[in-house]
């Protein structure tokens, strides 16, 4: 019974109860992949991607659990965390954390050395990011880098270079991530006012949902961008028509600004990525490319 409680403790901590920012990392992933494949990434390469963007989030969810273990019981959505409630300890997360990120690494290995080398990067973005909230209004904007820094990775992964294409993508999601992880904070706002945690849904204030709908008007460009340097067809267009219907449901839940509604807003955009990324797949798939 210890043992299984230990078990649920250490999920909870890397967030496996809640695959919300798994899929959020994984779309723009495999579209990074399945575009630098031209819509047959190698399967060596498709299989290390997934594996590696679910340790990576779970690793993402502990060092930011660390970071903030004295900042969560004053805010209603984190008090129950593991940390906070001492289900497990500063020194099991920390060894777990190291744990998650050698067995990472060991995935990294197997790819070709810009890819190494990147990951050393990678690695120091997702350590960085819990403490930019201290020192920054807009961690929203540094957690942007994080959440897009597996893409010119696939593409490196897959080509053994990282081409304009990448970038575009990368700014896309680097939007995106801005617009939907500022949805996220506003769910937390009064809180973080209080302890003193920084967030761009303090920084934009009365304007917060203005500011969301240029990161998703910019969102839309990138990808736009991303799908034409590539050559993609129509079906990829409906995708980016469907991500626009999302962004419009995303903005009418975020309007009175209540906190339910703000946070089903961010999960929403589970659906938008999943809606680009399939549309992308049968993209490829009816111009006979795959």
């Amino acid at each position: 019974m210890l043992l299984r409680h230990k078990l649920h403790a250490y999920a909870r901590l890397m967030r496996i109860d809640r695959p919300i920012g798994t899929l959020l990392l994984m779309w723009p992933c495999m579209m990074a992949l399945f575009l630098a494949g031209d819509g047959m990434p190698d399967l060596k390469v498709l299989a290390i991607f997934v594996v590696g963007v679910v340790i990576m989030r779970a690793n993402g969810c502990i060092i930011n659990d660390y970071a903030d273990r004295h900042l969560d019981a004053h805010v209603e959505r984190t008090q129950s965390r593991p940390l906070v409630s001492g289900d497990v300890s500063t020194k099991e997360a920390l060894l777990l954390f190291v744990v998650l990120g050698l067995l990472a690494f060991s995935l990294v290995v197997m790819l070709n050395p810009l890819v190494v080398k990147m990951s050393f990067v990678g690695i120091i973005l997702t350590v960085m990011y819990p403490y930019m909230k201290r020192v920054t209004n807009m961690p929203q904007m540094f957690l942007g880098v994080v959440w897009s820094w597996s893409i010119p990775m696939a593409y490196a992964a897959q080509l053994g270079h990282v081409p304009i294409e990448a970038w575009w993508l990368f700014a896309a999601n680097w939007c995106w991530t801005v617009a939907y992880d500022t949805m996220y904070a506003m769910v937390d706002r009064d809180d973080d006012l209080k302890v003193g945690i920084k967030s761009t849904a303090i920084l934009f204030g009365h304007f917060d949902r203005q500011w969301i709908a240029f990161f998703q008007f910019a969102a839309l460009g990138c990808f736009i961008m991303a799908g034409h340097a590539a050559d993609r067809g129509l079906v990829y267009a409906l995708g980016v028509i469907t991500f626009v219907a999302f962004s419009s449901y995303q903005q009418y839940l975020i309007y009175d600004r209540e906190r339910a509604p703000c946070f089903k807003a961010f999960l929403n955009n589970n659906w938008a990525g999943f809606a680009l990324f399939v549309s992308l797949g049968i993209d490829y798939m009816v111009s006979f490319k795959i």
